[in-house]
């Protein structure tokens, strides 16, 4: 939940709120000195001057810059040529090793939450291991369940929102009935959550970004992450989808700590619920990475199972070349740390110019996230559509409005996800700029 400072204690709770790690927002109603009439002309006016700029920047993904890119050049002189064993006399230019290299699900075990022989190393994309998943699950069935998902008749999702567009993509992709969940500052709204997949036989599973949540920038709490762990579920193979894409993604010295998901359900007997998946696309190479999976003894034989069909191996020269350039836990959390230097100011920037140019503007209000790729604005009821028009005329593309709920329908019409690490700073910040102009347009539009 965002945290709301009003006009006569804004500095105070400030510095509590920012003490506190709280994402933090700002709102107010500081009066305009012109009348509404003559502020929204001079708004059009200085919006008409920057459209003249005849600039093409881009905040609609959170893709890693070139330069974040070149932190990891040194992977492609890897494993090098006769370089291409691995443990166990692995000849890793060959068939085999459905479950990765041994190494390589070693390397980043700590990173799952999970012991190296419940980890599956797999190829490029976590969304890909996600997809794989949900389609084994409707068309096979999961490991403790009575029949396949597409046999049981509807098929549910708990989906908190603001949330990960790929996600809802693969729901609406396979007629999985989305089911918006409301998130706060320690999670989502657990009350709601525990009610619904309590009641409800037909929601199968949960997608959950537990760690500086795209876009909330939000960390689940211990509380929450235990009440998901614990909580009774109308359908007895209800699954957590447990996208941790953000594990090692700082922007402070403050390194979040999450409460780990596999341990808490073993512990309230459901150790079956929660599939894990991370990977390496913002921490190497982003179009060359690999994907993580992680689960119970009983999960990761049966996605061997399904993959069994699909593949006789993933790309284990790829692995090796990762185990070779990251080494342990203290290279990736080093390469991390570069990663930050690059993004963090960017960020800083953004949140510099909204303070400076939105504070004042009434309904409107973002987060300030500790880790992630994303800032969470809210713009004035009613706006967000005509704020991303505007900056789409500006030469400003923006995330449409609505991508962050299920089926693109933002109830309120307020979210804009916005995402500062591709382009350079100087060009965030006249991204910057442009989208808080819009946005003092578009609430000036409204009489606000």
């Amino acid at each position: 939940m965002w945290v709301e400072m009003r006009a006569a204690s804004a500095s105070e709770l400030f510095a509590k709120q920012f003490q506190q790690g709280t994402p933090i927002t700002m709102t107010g109603s500081a009066p305009s000195s012109l009348p509404a009439g003559g502020r929204l002309q001079e708004l059009q006016q200085s919006y008409e001057a920057f459209k003249k700029r005849g600039l093409k920047l881009n905040l609609t993904r959170g893709k890693p810059s070139p330069a974040q890119l070149d932190l990891s050049a040194g992977l492609l002189a890897l494993p090098g040529a006769g370089n291409f064993m691995g443990e166990s006399a692995t000849d890793c230019r060959n068939y085999g090793g459905l479950q990765g290299l041994a190494e390589a699900r070693c390397l980043f075990a700590w990173m799952m939450g999970a012991p190296a022989e419940q980890v599956v190393a797999a190829n490029n994309s976590s969304l890909a291991l996600m997809h794989d998943c949900i389609v084994y699950a409707l068309l096979k069935g999961t490991c403790d369940g009575a029949a396949p998902w597409a046999k049981q008749g509807e098929v549910a999702f708990l989906c908190p929102a603001p949330g990960y567009d790929r996600h809802f993509k693969i729901c609406e992709e396979y007629g999985i009935r989305m089911i918006p969940v409301a998130m706060t500052e320690d999670g989502p709204d657990m009350e709601e959550v525990e009610r619904l997949a309590g009641s409800d036989a037909s929601i199968k599973g949960m997608w959950c970004m537990p760690k500086y949540s795209n876009p909330t920038g939000i960390t689940f709490s211990e509380r929450a992450i235990e009440r998901l762990a614990a909580m009774r579920t109308a359908a007895p193979d209800f699954r957590l989808f447990w996208d941790n894409a953000y594990a090692v993604h700082h922007l402070t010295e403050e390194r979040m700590e999450l409460a780990n998901i596999l341990e808490l359900c073993a512990k309230h007997g459901h150790g079956n619920r929660a599939l894990v998946f991370a990977s390496t696309s913002k921490i190497t190479l982003a179009g060359a990475g690999l994907g993580l999976f992680a689960a119970s003894k009983e999960n990761v034989k049966w996605l061997l199972a399904r993959m069994t069909p699909r593949t006789i191996g993933p790309d284990k020269l790829n692995q090796l070349r990762h185990v070779m350039f990251l080494k342990n836990e203290a290279g990736i959390l080093e390469l991390m740390e570069r990663h930050r230097a690059l993004i963090a100011p960017k960020f800083r920037k953004v949140l510099e110019i909204f303070q400076a140019k939105l504070a004042h503007v009434p309904g409107v209000n973002w987060t300030k996230p500790k880790g992630g790729y994303f800032i969470c604005l809210q713009v004035a009821k009613g706006c967000a559509r005509r704020v991303v028009a505007l900056a789409q005329a500006a030469g400003i593309e923006l995330t449409p409005a609505g991508a962050t709920h299920p089926y693109g329908n933002d109830p309120e019409d307020r979210t804009i996800r916005i995402a500062p690490t591709f382009p350079d700073l100087a060009e965030v910040a006249q991204a910057a700029e442009g989208v808080a102009l819009c946005v003092q347009l578009a609430a000036a539009e409204k009489g606000n």
